[in-house]
């Protein structure tokens, strides 16, 4: 999506002027009659391409066993005592860079889809000529699962093996590299995609100008990953203050425990943001729609305060009270959403008559094809946004296995949504432009009449 080289093709007509030869043409035929055909006879060494994806892909598997076996044996040769506090430990460290790989693998996927289906995605994102493709995204993500499970296996061997201070390095280590890249200033690593990324999160924190389609499509993509910062915060605390591979975080209510109060402040910010979008779009185009957005946002804050309450009110009044708030906040944040996105998101009020069962046309300008994908996508969503509220739940935190599940889960929720969402803005762009078509055809064709009369 965001940036990259483009390679221009040898036998380009930009690299030659008109009615000139091909330049590199002439002279690899020059080179190879020069050189009695050596290029040809080095060409014939190198290996296929693919054999050389299948080495590729053999030592891609090597590594991945070798990763598990050596964890494996780590945690083996720890006591049942401190096995599952370290394990806790060791999966808050790693288990964000592992949701955002994931996500970026389901980006690349999002991009080829596009491609396959005509969806200019650069014209929707606004992306200039050099914008990354999936291929380019899939090379970084394969990056990313390489060296966040290396990480964290060499994390676990050396903790096992008692060199914790070389353990404790390792998160911190990685989180450095991550911070250096994605910040670094030269032209390298993709630095038309760092800087448009960078750009348009500092244009979601700070939403002082109006609010394009790239901007309000990542913040909906962070308020899926606001686990991910959760985790991220929580784990930055503990390396701030020295607390990798110990257990002085183990207390609930030290400065980076369970009970922390950053946990849903940092949970509420992308929704926070979100919400500032919707009413800078409001005063831009004074449309109710986005109040509504905006109102749907707003349901997520007592989603997320009432249940830290938990750690902060008496047993009784968390039953009795707090806790059927929670519940009904929940349930009104789940089912707002799933409305929000069918009708509004994805504007597929056709499929139902619950969402009205106008438009019954847009079934037929559907891109992906078969209508039993739309069925799917409407049921999932349902389900993924109710069990969504889990995640946003401080007192459901403590079983990270279910909660990292469940935040995949979203993750691929929205990875989902990210089709119809830019499939529905295609069309509303193509039915824009044909409006504006027909609209000048219609005034040509009333100047020729008025020629024709005048004549």
């Amino acid at each position: 999506m965001f940036g990259g080289h483009v390679t221009v093709p040898v036998n380009s007509p930009h690299l030659r002027k008109s009615g000139s030869r091909q330049l590199f043409s002439d002279l690899e035929t020059s080179e190879m009659k020069g050189t009695g055909g050596t290029p040809l006879a080095t060409a014939a060494m190198l290996p296929s391409p693919v054999l050389l994806w299948r080495l590729k892909v053999m030592l891609f598997f090597l590594w991945g066993f070798s990763c598990c076996k050596i964890s494996w044996d780590s945690v083996m040769r720890m006591s049942l005592d401190l096995r599952d506090l370290f394990l806790y430990e060791a999966f808050l460290y790693y288990n964000p860079l592992l949701l955002v790989t994931a996500a970026v693998w389901f980006w690349g996927a999002n991009l080829w889809v596009f491609a396959q289906s005509n969806v200019n995605y650069s014209k929707i994102f606004d992306l200039d000529q050099n914008h990354l493709t999936h291929k380019e995204i899939w090379k970084c993500a394969t990056w990313m699962t390489i060296i966040v499970p290396t990480s964290m296996t060499s994390y676990l061997y050396l903790y096992s093996h008692g060199e914790v201070s070389w353990a404790a390095s390792q998160p911190v280590l990685l989180y450095t590299v991550v911070a250096i890249i994605l910040i670094f200033p030269f032209d390298i690593f993709y630095l038309s995609s760092r800087f448009f990324l960078l750009r348009t999160l500092w244009r979601i924190v700070f939403p002082f100008q109006a609010i394009a389609f790239a901007d309000f499509f990542v913040a909906d993509i962070l308020t899926s990953m606001s686990k991910v910062f959760s985790d991220l915060e929580r784990s930055a605390c503990r390396m701030v203050h020295r607390q990798v591979a110990t257990i002085a975080w183990f207390e609930a209510d030290s400065v980076c425990g369970s009970h922390s109060v950053a946990i849903p402040i940092v949970l509420v910010l992308p929704y926070i943001f979100r919400l500032f979008q919707c009413l800078r779009q409001y005063k831009d185009t004074k449309e109710k729609t986005s109040l509504l957005n905006a109102l749907k946002y707003s349901t997520a804050v007592p989603v997320i305060f009432l249940s830290a309450l938990k750690y902060h009110v008496f047993p009784d009044n968390w039953i009795n009270f707090y806790r059927p708030l929670w519940l009904l906040s929940s349930f009104l944040n789940s089912l707002y959403s799933f409305y929000w996105d069918i009708t509004r998101d994805w504007d597929l009020s056709c499929f139902t008559r619950i969402f009205k069962f106008t438009k019954p046309h847009l079934v037929s300008q559907l891109i992906y094809g078969q209508n039993w994908v739309y069925f799917w996508v409407i049921g999932s969503n349902l389900i993924l946004r109710c069990t969504w509220t889990y995640k946003l739940s401080a007192h459901l935190r403590h079983n990270h296995l279910t909660v990292f599940a469940i935040t995949a889960l979203e993750i691929f929720r929205r990875f989902q949504w990210a089709f119809f969402r830019v499939e529905n803005e295609w069309n509303k762009m193509n039915s824009k432009q044909s409006v504006q078509m027909q609209d000048i055809s219609g005034e040509e064709e009333k100047l020729l009449n008025l020629n024709n009369h005048n004549v």
